[in-house]
Order: structure tokens, then C-alpha cells, then sequence
């Protein structure tokens, strides 16, 4: 086995693995474990060797008509293999069938040491307290939607007065590529986004999920300003304070993780100027990196400004959010 230490990610997409069985049948793909090549995927076959290859499985995605009659056969072949969990999709019910099979399946996969993630699915209602293999759940209408239809930030902030309250969301975050509304237009291969840069990394704090992700292909995050904010960004918190809020207007979330703090906030498709109290610090001095709207947003929303500045416990900090923006910041102590 060929091991890479701490890989950046700038260079995961050009590291490859392979796996063969000297017979033209193998395996391949990338460290970040996305497909960026036709040939990437867990069986790959020729009809007529060394040529018509063929990708006969591509990832583990389980759907729940497929996985559930098989369940404990399922379940501990993928123990047996190592794998540590997998996506179930289309479970498109809330029924009390459709609960108890998603019980059952969360504490199976926890005998079996595997996590799930459960897509096309209703809402939580507190599983993840007694199952914590439950990663996240989709259960919201979320930037996926871009490929057939628009999602805009007057929908984003209601999420975390509505949706949110139930419990951690997978929204399908990362999308780095933002247009002007009427520039927006629907396209299934690299949808685009509505909303600012700066918009798009608060999400990361304002909404919860344990699972953290980007949604898209690994170049399109290759020299991309802000994305450095993804790679620091937690997904689990030890408090979480919210600073400000409006109903359907804007919203500013703190959230700390050991010794660390983020702070998200967005705002709905008016701009808008919002003060920012960092008395939730405790005493000491700190530094905060903050990404906030450009000048130019409206017309480039991929535009974001990175700064740095000493802040403490007495800091009030002015924001200025463009139409459909926000502002990030990481603080930690100096």
C-alpha cells in the first residue's frame, strides 16, 4: 500500500491510485475520492482487452429498496471490505414503515461500525442523539436544485428559522460558481450559483451539519479565494451563540470549537450594513481573518476580500453585506 501523509489539496487531484487483478479488470480514482477521469471507479472491465472498457461500479450509493431486503448480508460484507459507510437515497416517505426502517438501519450500520448518510429523506427528528453514526440528512430543499431550478439567498435565510431547527442539514454546500441573477441559468453539469462568495462560506457556519463537504469537482476549487476558509471550518462545535437575527431578513451565528470561534452571517437579496458585538470572547487578544463582499459584488459575486485584524472582547465590528452576500471570519487567539 502506498501511503500520502497530509496531502494539500491542491495536489489530490493529481495523485491517482490503482488497483488491478493482472487480468484487465481494476479499480482507480483519486485521493479526494471524487471521479475526474472515465476510467475512475470501483470495477472497471474490458469487453475486448486492453480496449472497450467499461465502468461497471463507480461508488458505494445504496438505495433503501435495494440495501433494506438484504440488510445484515449487506452490512457485514461492507464491514468485511472496510468500508466506513455510505449514502442511502430515495426514501421519499415518513411514514411509521418508512421511521422504523430508518431506525433499524441506523442500528445496524452501528453494529457494523458504519456511518450513513440518508438523502431524499424527511426531516430529522432527533435520531442522531441516539444513533450518532447518523452523519446528516438532506430533508431540505438545497443547492442541488440548481441543475433543474433556482434556489436564491431569500430561500437560504429562511433555512435557519425553519428547516434548521430540526436539526442538521446537508444543503449541498461549495458552490464557487456565482453569477448575477440575470445571468443565472439552469444547467445540470456545473450549475450555477445566486448569492456572493462570502454568502456561500457563512453558510458553512450559519447552517449545522457533521458531514462537511464541497459539492463539486476538485479543479473547481484550485486557486479559488476563500476556499482556504473551507479547510479550517469545523463541523462540530462545543457553542454556538446567535449574535443577531431577523426572520426572513438576515441572521449572524458564532460557533466555537475548542479554542476557536467562526462567525457566518448572510442576508436575504437586499443589502445591508450589520454591527457585530465579539463580546462573546473571553478576555485576551485575538486575530480574525474575515472574507466580506467586494465593492463589486453585485456584478462579480465570486469577488470576496480577505483581511486580517487584532480584535478582543470590546470589538465592534461594522459589516457590509451585498444583495444576496455575507461575511466569514475565523478568530483565534494570538
Amino acid at each position: 500500500m502506498i501511503a500520502f501523509t497530509n496531502p494539500s489539496f491542491e495536489s489530490l487531484p493529481r495523485k491517482e491510485w490503482i488497483v488491478t487483478n493482472g487480468l484487465g479488470v481494476f479499480a482507480s480514482g483519486i485521493l479526494s475520492g471524487a471521479h475526474t477521469r472515465r476510467y475512475h471507479g470501483l470495477l472497471v472491465t474490458s469487453f475486448n482487452p486492453p480496449t472497450q472498457r467499461v465502468v461497471l461500479g463507480s461508488k458505494v450509493e445504496q438505495t433503501r429498496a435495494a440495501l433494506y431486503p438484504k440488510i445484515d448480508e449487506a452490512f457485514a460484507q461492507f464491514e468485511a471490505w472496510g468500508i466506513e459507510g455510505m449514502m442511502v437515497d430515495f426514501m421519499d416517505r415518513d411514514d411509521q414503515e418508512m421511521v422504523n426502517i430508518q431506525e433499524e438501519m441506523l442500528k445496524k450500520a452501528a453494529d457494523h461500525k458504519l456511518h450513513i448518510q440518508f438523502h431524499g429523506v424527511f426531516k430529522p427528528t432527533g435520531l442522531s442523539r441516539t444513533y450518532p453514526n447518523e452523519f446528516t440528512r438532506e430533508g431540505t430543499l438545497n443547492y442541488e436544485v440548481n441543475k433543474w431550478g433556482k434556489i436564491t439567498p431569500d430561500h437560504d435565510i429562511n433555512i435557519p428559522f425553519t428547516r434548521m431547527l430540526a436539526g442538521p442539514t446537508d444543503y449541498h454546500l461549495g458552490g464557487f460558481r456565482a453569477v448575477p441573477e440575470p445571468e443565472f441559468k439552469v444547467q445540470y453539469t456545473r450549475p450555477l450559483m445566486l448569492g456572493t462568495r462570502a454568502h456561500m462560506l457563512a453558510m458553512y457556519v450559519v447552517l449545522e451539519n457533521y458531514q462537511g463537504m464541497v459539492c463539486d469537482f476538485p479543479a473547481a476549487y484550485e486557486g479559488q479565494p476563500g476556499f482556504e476558509f473551507l479547510k479550517k471550518v469545523h463541523t462540530t462545535w462545543d457553542e454556538t451563540r446567535v449574535l443577531s437575527a431577523k426572520v426572513s431578513e438576515f441572521i449572524t451565528i458564532a460557533r466555537r470549537k475548542d479554542q476557536q470561534w467562526f462567525v457566518g452571517s448572510i442576508t436575504n437579496s437586499s443589502p445591508r450594513s450589520l454591527n457585530v458585538s465579539f463580546d462573546f470572547l473571553q478576555e485576551g487578544e485575538y486575530e480574525a481573518e474575515i472574507y466580506t463582499d467586494a465593492a463589486d459584488a453585485g456584478l462579480n459575486p465570486n469577488h470576496v476580500i480577505i483581511r486580517k485584524q487584532p480584535v478582543n472582547r470590546s470589538t465592534l465590528l461594522s459589516l457590509n453585506l451585498g444583495a444576496g452576500g455575507g461575511v466569514a471570519i475565523h478568530i483565534k487567539k494570538r
